[in-house]
């Protein structure tokens, strides 16, 4: 690519607007030309990337304003925000990230009105008043900005390391605690986690210190360099940081993504990575006496791995198999391709999409019996298997729900969560000596309730003729009437499922009688690699006319119409959102867009911007440009189309989205459009790309959603 700019003076004057005005603040034009493979781009609103510029600084702040003034006078608004705080404050309990260590628990507790979740340790699960707080960020920083990224506990149980970010920001810094007292007992490691790429840490056996993974900066002015390189280092206890060793990781891709899992109590260390977010993985053993070995390349179709309990690994392989198979691997040889199959591939998915880079499990082996978690197109479900790869009985589940977490108790006992669109995560102990699934106390307590919803699955062709899923949530009493409000919701990418959860908030759809539809597209993992890598790269387009059909097929099954529909997504959903608006301008009355992207000739140059050409693809490539530039929502607004309200969402302190991607697609919204609904930019200051955002920022986003999607469907 060689890019040619018209430079000219950025001449950037807003004037005070009024509490009345209607039109949004005048954005300045200054045009640039970019050449990709001969052909020339323009566009007009590439100085809104530079957010340290004072004119950017002003026009963001005019942006706000003018966002405010609109939301803050929507009617119903208190009503919406009653309800709202109603709900999020209440005194109710949530516990998720559920670690086992010495016959105790430990857990993150969401637990308002604290501003951020916290650790605590569980003696017993019957007595969970009993629980003791670990590490609160709420007390190490009582502004509410400081969230935990991810937690270790050490094999002995005494200590526990803790990545620890501000602001949303995502970018952790790694301190040690002392379990018994909740004191810092090393050094704060700077820069162990970052957005896209996470961290990880593992605990060498005897407690004395640990593996992690840190960026390692070529030049620490450069941005671009904080969040890629990333490599794995081991550290002593009591040591100072500048002895820490290197381990691996040189030589990796720069949009590595690494997770660590030890095996207690040999020592061996597996180190898992991802070639960027959506990519294909690599995986590296280490012996006790330092030595690495790699057992699989990028490309391979190994997708996961995890230690057994007889000097062996049992293996997650795509390879003859794209819905998955299990091979168990041998230790001493390493061979995964000589390795026989122990559990066949099978009409449904093994689930493997994002899970490695999230630190989960969806395979775990105890003393005699392998677990493993299926996907069912959305839903999934937890299976049971001798070491021979025969069925057993499975714990009792939920009906169209899924598994949310799950680990090892015992030699013959699990726990794992389970959760619906209409029940909350519960964690539940299986005892496989008794085939006995017993609930426990530990999950989420809410103040709502959401078992008068109907939840109906169906199926929307898409362009293609591919039957793509959806799960419609239906309020008491909604019948096919063609009238009733709807808010459709997708995402469609990064091998990530859409799964049952449930959320609260949901109650607020409920009691007003809107409809509210999960899409599971492709690109997603619903049904393994093929149905990802059938909506992403070229296949892209794919994505966004699944969620179309999926959005007309409410106005064909004659709940809805355009007029009464609304469409919502977030990050990859955002962009979804953007080539869904700008194809089919007349699909719904309103869009709410949070953290999105949306100029795709431009993303792949933002610092964490990398990580994720293996989803969509490089401008440098010929054929993948020509697939960007013909979706990328920035480059296909047209000039005097009357498009839809929307409302896009960003947080300054995004580390996977650069919040120029939302600037710009307002300004050239705003400047385009014909008709008279509002196009809105809501950027938060101390917020991010939506992990670690305080309670009293959630709930204030909670009430301008909302309030801006009742407002354009006529909701009272």
């Amino acid at each position: 690519m060689r890019e040619i700019v018209a430079f000219s003076l950025i001449t950037f004057c807003l004037a005070i607007l009024p509490a009345a005005a209607q039109a949004p603040p005048a954005t300045s034009k200054s045009p640039v030309t970019d050449i990709y493979h001969g052909e020339s781009v323009v566009e007009d609103y590439r100085w809104l990337e530079d957010a340290d510029s004072p004119a950017v600084e002003q026009w963001t702040a005019a942006q706000k304003q003018y966002a405010r003034q609109t939301l803050d006078n929507l009617p119903h608004a208190d009503a919406i925000r009653k309800q709202v705080t109603e709900i999020l404050s209440a005194k109710t309990v949530s516990y998720s990230s559920v670690t086992y260590r010495q016959g105790r628990f430990f857990a993150v507790k969401q637990q308002p009105p604290k501003q951020q979740p916290f650790i605590v340790l569980i003696d017993a699960l019957d007595a969970l008043d009993a629980a003791r707080t670990v590490v609160d960020p709420n007390e190490l920083d009582p502004s509410g900005s400081t969230s935990i990224d991810w937690y270790k506990v050490s094999p002995d149980g005494k200590l526990i390391a803790v990545s620890l970010s501000a602001g949303g920001s995502e970018t952790g810094d790694l301190h040690v605690f002392d379990v018994a007292s909740g004191k810092q007992v090393e050094a704060k490691i700077a820069g162990v986690n970052s957005g896209t790429a996470g961290g990880s840490l593992a605990w060498w056996p005897d407690s004395d210190g640990f593996f992690y993974t840190r960026h390692f900066k070529v030049d620490p002015q450069d941005p671009q360099n904080h969040s890629v390189y990333q490599q794995v280092y081991r550290h002593r206890l009591g040591t100072s940081i500048e002895d820490d060793r290197y381990e691996l990781g040189k030589g990796f891709p720069q949009i590595a993504e690494i997770q660590l899992t030890v095996d207690n109590p040999t020592g061996r260390l597996l180190a898992t990575v991802q070639k960027g977010d959506g990519g294909n993985f690599a995986h590296y053993l280490r012996e006790p006496d330092g030595n690495w070995r790699s057992f699989s390349v990028f490309g391979d179709g190994v997708k996961q791995a995890v230690f057994g309990h007889q000097d062996d690994l049992w293996v997650v392989t795509l390879r003859d198999a794209p819905r998955g198979r299990i091979v168990r691997v041998p230790i001493a040889t390493l061979d995964v391709q000589a390795a026989a199959t122990v559990i066949a591939q099978s009409e449904d998915t093994i689930v493997t999409g994002g899970v490695p880079f999230w630190g989960q499990t969806t395979v775990l082996p105890t003393a005699d019996r392998l677990y493993v978690v299926y996907q069912l197109g959305g839903p999934s479900e937890l299976r049971c298997f001798n070491y021979d790869g025969q069925a057993l009985p499975a714990p009792r589940q939920l009906e169209v729900s899924a598994i949310h977490q799950l680990l090892a108790t015992g030699e013959h006992s699990i726990l794992f969560g389970n959760a619906s669109f209409t029940q909350p995560n519960t964690y539940y102990r299986y005892d496989a000596a008794t085939d006995q699934t017993t609930a426990t106390a530990l999950g989420t307590t809410s103040p709502t309730r959401l078992d008068d919803v109907r939840v109906l699955r169906r199926f929307a062709t898409s362009k293609d003729g591919t039957q793509i899923p959806m799960n419609i949530m239906l309020p008491a009493g909604v019948e096919p009437d063609g009238n009733t409000p709807c808010v459709v919701y997708g995402y469609g990418g990064y091998g990530i499922n859409l799964e049952p959860s449930f959320k609260p908030l949901n109650r607020i759809l409920m009691d007003r009688k809107v409809i509210y539809v999960v899409t599971n597209l492709r690109g997603g993992n619903e049904y393994g690699e093929q149905w990802h890598l059938r909506g992403n790269l070229l296949n892209k387009q794919n994505v966004f006319d699944d969620f179309a059909a999926c959005v007309q097929n409410m106005t064909e099954l004659g709940y809805t119409r355009p007029a009464k529909t609304a469409i919502m997504g977030g990050s990859n959903g955002g962009l979804l959102m953007g080539a869904t608006l700008t194809q089919h301008p007349a699909i719904a009355k309103a869009v709410v867009s949070l953290v999105g992207i949306y100029d795709m000739l431009r993303v792949e140059l933002s610092p964490n911007g990398a990580f994720n050409v293996p989803e969509f693809g490089s401008v440098k490539d010929p054929q993948q440009f020509a697939a960007l530039r013909a979706y990328s929502p920035y480059h296909n607004v047209v000039d005097g189309v009357p498009y839809p309200a929307v409302l896009f969402i960003t947080g300054e302190n995004d580390p996977r989205v650069d919040p120029m991607q939302s600037r710009k697609m307002t300004a050239r919204l705003q400047a385009a459009t014909s008709s008279d609904e509002p196009i809105l930019l809501r950027t938060s200051a101390n917020a991010g790309h939506g992990r670690g955002n305080s309670l009293s920022h959630q709930i204030e986003q909670a009430v301008d959603t909302y309030a801006f999607l009742f407002d354009e469907l006529g909701v009272r």
